[in-house]
């Protein structure tokens, strides 16, 4: 059964769809069989493996509105082992449908229970809010990956994101964990980011990955060509960061399996 993690942070910018498209791509180069789920109605990570998503028909809001089949909606990416369950424009109205819908909260979840078997990992880039796509996306996971920026506004917020967490495991999911906070658009010149770091292991004192994603224009630019990290600039910085996080996050696994 596959390992589910959400890939979330309610503020935008701070590098969560990068993390979730790079990581995707890294851990199915390590030889695992990845699904990657965009469920944030910009559709960046669709995008950013060179699907157009305005051309696209189907994608995930179909298949959680049940006109579709997943299997029928999910695609092959360039990365082998890599598929993804992309986002199509309609997305933008699941938040409003899915008030209605009952069991509201695990429409994803029931989804992804049709593919877990299939899959070493389902990556889910979460939407920069706390809607219930972001709701559905944390009741599905089994794990939450958080990327920080290293700046001081991107703590703000945090706070209502780990109460939101907290309530999801009261009155929905006990077992929902947190594994880790990854610090994204890190620049080691300025003392602002060893900053961020120190106040970071105030609220994850046990969860902070050691890789740390540096500030690069390479992992900017590669989302404009359709490709990831691993496929722009394989042997840069950016792209080796991400290798770290992944190894780092298999050897955890490894560790409490």
């Amino acid at each position: 059964m596959a390992r589910i993690i959400a890939v979330v942070n309610q503020k935008g910018g701070v590098g969560k769809t990068t993390t979730a498209m790079n990581l995707a791509a890294h851990l199915a180069e390590l030889g695992k069989f990845v699904l990657l789920v965009d469920m944030d109605p910009q559709g960046n990570a669709t995008s950013g493996f060179g699907i157009g998503m305005r051309e696209l028909e189907h994608g995930v809001y179909e298949a959680l509105a049940k006109q579709k089949r997943v299997h029928d909606v999910i695609q092959n990416t360039t990365h082998e082992g890599l598929r993804i369950l992309p986002a199509t424009t309609n997305l933008a109205g699941a938040n409003i449908e899915l008030v209605d819908m009952d069991r509201r909260e695990f429409q994803l979840s029931d989804l992804l229970g049709e593919v877990t078997h299939a899959y070493d990992y389902i990556i889910v880039d979460c939407p920069p809010s706390l809607g219930l796509l972001t709701i559905n996306s944390l009741v599905a996971a089994n794990e939450l990956l958080i990327p920080v920026q290293a700046e001081y506004y991107a703590l703000e917020g945090l706070g209502q994101l780990l109460k939101t967490i907290d309530l999801i495991r009261e009155h929905i999911k006990p077992n929902l964990a947190i594994l880790g906070a990854v610090i994204t658009m890190f620049d080691k010149r300025t003392r602002l980011s060893g900053d961020i770091m120190d106040q970071l292991y105030k609220y994850f004192p046990d969860t902070i990955f050691r890789s740390v994603i540096p500030r690069t224009v390479r992992l900017a630019e590669a989302p404009s060509f359709g490709q990831t990290i691993l496929q722009y600039d394989p042997k840069g910085k950016g792209s080796r960061a991400y290798e770290r996080l992944a190894r780092e996050i298999l050897e955890k696994h490894e560790t409490y399996r």
